[in-house]
C-alpha cells in the first residue's frame, strides 16, 4: 500500500516569513521538494540536508521543465518516497496550475493535501496599506490573469464586465500586456483617472511600486522598466493608500 502524501505548499509572495506554520513544518519533514522559481530561496535552507531538492521553476526566455514533466516527477517520486512537497510561490490555487498537478497525483492513486499561502495581491495591498474591499465602496474583488499560457492577453476575458465592475481588479502577470489591459478597460468605460498601482517583486528586496492612474500606468511602468513578476491593482480603494499617490511614484523595498 502506498503511504505517500504530496503536499502542495504555498510559499507566499517572496518574504520567507509569510509561509504558514503548517507549510514550514511540511517543508522541514519533506524527503523530496520540487520548488518553483518564485519560491523564496531562504525557505530551501529549512529543508532537511538529506532531502532531494529539485528546481522545476518556469521563467520567460529560458529552458524549463514542462508541466507534463513536473506532473510525472511528482508521481514518480511519490512512488519512491513518502513525504513529497510541491513548493509553489504565493498560493498554490491562484494561477499556479494546481488543478493539473492534483489530477496527476489523484489519477495515480496518491494522497495529497493543499496548504494555502499568501498570494501576491493580498501581500502587495497589505504592504501599501490598501484594503482590497471596503464597505460601501468595493464589495467585489476580482483576481484575473493579464496574460495566458502563450504570453498574450487572454481572449476569453469579458472586458465589458471587468470595465463595469464596481470593485477592485487585480491582474496577475500583467507586464507584457499592460497597454492592452488598460486600453481595454478604459475604452469600455472604466475611468482612466481611477487610481492604479503596479507592484513589482512584491514583498522582496527588489520590490518597486509604480503609482498613478489607470490611463497612464502602462506608460509609467514602461518608463520605469518594470519587469515580471508584478501585479496591477486598480479600483476605488487604491487611492486610500497610507501614503498619497503623488509621493509614491517609485519606492524601494526599504522605503515602504
Amino acid at each position: 500500500m502506498n503511504r505517500s502524501v504530496v503536499s502542495f505548499v504555498g510559499a507566499g509572495p517572496g518574504d520567507p516569513e509569510l509561509i504558514t506554520l503548517k507549510g514550514l513544518r511540511r517543508l522541514r519533514e519533506a524527503e523530496v521538494v520540487l520548488h518553483d522559481r518564485l519560491a523564496p530561496p531562504e525557505l530551501l535552507d529549512e529543508v532537511s540536508p538529506g532531502a532531494t531538492v529539485i528546481d522545476v521553476g518556469k521563467a520567460p526566455g529560458r529552458a524549463c521543465v514542462g508541466q507534463g514533466q513536473i506532473n510525472w516527477l511528482l508521481v514518480d517520486w511519490a512512488r519512491r518516497r513518502e513525504r513529497i512537497v510541491r513548493l509553489k510561490g504565493g498560493d498554490p490555487a491562484v494561477f499556479g496550475r494546481l488543478g493539473e498537478e492534483i489530477e496527476a497525483v489523484r489519477s495515480a492513486g496518491i494522497a495529497f493535501e493543499v496548504i494555502p499561502g499568501v498570494t501576491a495581491a493580498t501581500a502587495a495591498a497589505a504592504r501599501l496599506g490598501i484594503s482590497l474591499t471596503e464597505r460601501g465602496r468595493a464589495s467585489m474583488l476580482v483576481f484575473t490573469t493579464g496574460t495566458d499560457h502563450t504570453g498574450h492577453l487572454p481572449a476569453a476575458l469579458d472586458w465589458d464586465v471587468l470595465a463595469r465592475t464596481e470593485g477592485t481588479l487585480v491582474f496577475y502577470m500583467p507586464v507584457g500586456a499592460l497597454d492592452s489591459i488598460t486600453a481595454s478597460l478604459t475604452s469600455l468605460g472604466r475611468d482612466p483617472r481611477e487610481a492604479a498601482i503596479l507592484v513589482e517583486h512584491a514583498g522582496v528586496a527588489g520590490e518597486r511600486v509604480i503609482a498613478g492612474r489607470l490611463g497612464d500606468i502602462a506608460a509609467e511602468a514602461r518608463a520605469a522598466g518594470v519587469e515580471s513578476p508584478a501585479v496591477l491593482i486598480t479600483g476605488p480603494t487604491v487611492a486610500a493608500a497610507s501614503v498619497p499617490l503623488t509621493v509614491r511614484r517609485v519606492l524601494s523595498h526599504a522605503a515602504v
